[in-house]
């Protein structure tokens, strides 16, 4: 039996997988506690997990807008946009986290830690010796992050270019990119000082090059290649959460095949806004001869527009079963919910917006599972015509098909067990890089 520790934001989109991976370690009988925000504090119970509650710096209610919260965020785009996200929600928590996973561990010591992308307190866990912090696992619930030459920037949204002229263009990319980062990688170092003494080594976004393994919660069809990528990097595949516990609505006869289905969500979180997504889509499909599903997320269905009579609407639905009758999936970009469609082989149509989701949409259009709308409020007209074409244009369905192959084919929990029970054998870890051995505080 190992000691586990995951710790994660306290954002839905991240605990979510993570639960899972909670829920399999525990049901396996491994020691599993999980540090997160107060909200998720009984469904962590649920999971098997021991909850562990962030400090105050690092806890915070994801159901409030970042824009409501930061309004100098707002109209932010692209590295701009990156870079306030680093500074404000990425690094100020950082070592608050880092106090609290150490804690944890000095309490009762972990064999290995188990974190999502955006917690950056494991980029200050692993500043210190080996031998005094568990063996650190970056999970992959977001599109990854990992610089490289063969990539633009993260957060741009721009897909790969081959050859010398797109690593020149990603080195242009970078040089610029870094500039606008510059107060957050100033504000890291600073913060890492005060931990470690040194600055932090090496980008703030690239801090999974660091970790002892890299495990991505998809397959490597649906991510950019690196031939710089380090031997870390492991692609398991989706880890999801069923979605099939909710019950069928009494409509739901009505999925017979007769029509084509389209279902358009914006999740459980970016859905206090029914005109940046739904609205549209189901404005733009009203004359279609299609059937629109909507899931509101957890919403009323009387805080909806107004619904066509080629629409139907429910709070949640079974998605295992909705899934292989969805003929489109229209969302907001959310990757979670990309990789759930995906596993059904169901081809997209993605809006744009903030955070990771212009990454997300660049990969659905790069993948060429589906269509990419930059726009965080897409108008009728261009959903109409992304729908019709994904729906028209076999392309998309073979290619989310083999997709879907390519992940039913992945380890998934089997792949994440090995890798987890290989670094808790190592009873006798040695620092990759003894020039990141550094003097740390009690």
């Amino acid at each position: 039996m190992s000691s586990i520790l995951i710790a994660t934001v306290p954002v839905h989109g991240h605990v979510t997988p993570m639960l899972a991976v909670a829920r399999f370690f525990a049901e396996r009988g491994d020691r599993v506690r999980f540090i997160t925000g107060a909200r998720f504090a009984d469904a962590v119970s649920r999971s098997g997990a021991e909850f562990l509650p962030l400090p105050p710096l690092a806890d915070w209610d994801d159901r409030l807008d970042l824009n409501e919260r930061f309004p100098e965020r707002v109209g932010l785009k692209g590295s701009a946009s990156v870079a306030f996200d680093i500074e404000q929600i990425f690094m100020v928590p950082a070592e608050a986290q880092h106090d609290a996973v150490m804690a944890a561990h000095r309490a009762e010591p972990a064999d290995v830690l188990l974190v999502d992308p955006a917690f950056a307190g494991a980029a200050f866990v692993l500043g210190h010796p080996r031998v005094e912090r568990p063996a650190v696992v970056m999970c992959g619930v977001l599109p990854l992050a990992l610089g490289s030459r063969d990539t633009a920037p993260f957060g741009l949204g721009v897909a790969p270019m081959a050859g010398g002229l797109g690593r020149l263009r990603n080195s242009v990319l970078a040089s610029l990119a870094g500039r606008v980062l510059a107060p957050a990688e100033r504000r890291a170092d600073e913060m890492y000082r005060g931990v470690h003494g040194v600055d932090m080594p090496g980008a703030i976004l690239d801090w999974s090059r660091r970790a002892d393994a890299i495990a991505q919660f998809t397959v490597a069809e649906f991510e950019y290649p690196r031939s710089d990528a380090p031997d870390t990097l492991h692609f398991v595949g989706p880890i999801s959460a069923s979605g099939s516990s909710a019950p069928r609505p009494d409509w739901w006869g009505e999925l017979d095949g007769s029509k084509p289905v389209v279902h358009v969500t914006q999740g459980t979180i970016a859905n206090k806004d029914f005109g940046q997504l739904v609205g549209p889509t189901l404005e733009a499909l009203a004359d279609e001869d299609v059937l629109v599903v909507v899931a509101t997320g957890g919403r009323p269905l009387d805080t909806l527009p107004p619904l066509p009579a080629n629409a139907r609407a429910a709070e949640f639905l079974p998605y295992d079963e909705l899934l292989p009758k969805t003929d489109v999936f229209v969302t907001n970009a959310g990757y979670g919910g990309v990789q759930y469609a995906l596993r059904y082989g169901v081809p997209i149509v993605a809006s744009g917006g903030q955070e990771d989701k212009p990454e997300v949409g660049a990969r659905i259009a790069w993948s060429g599972v589906g269509r990419r709308l930059r726009a965080l409020s897409p108008t009728p007209k261009s959903l109409r015509s992304a729908v019709r074409s994904v729906l028209r244009d076999e392309r998309y369905r073979r290619s989310a098909r083999a997709m879907a192959d390519r992940m039913a084919a992945a380890g998934g929990f089997a792949d994440l067990a090995a890798i987890v029970d290989g670094l808790a054998a190592d009873t006798t870890p040695s620092d990759a890089d003894p020039d990141l051995t550094t003097t740390t505080r009690a």
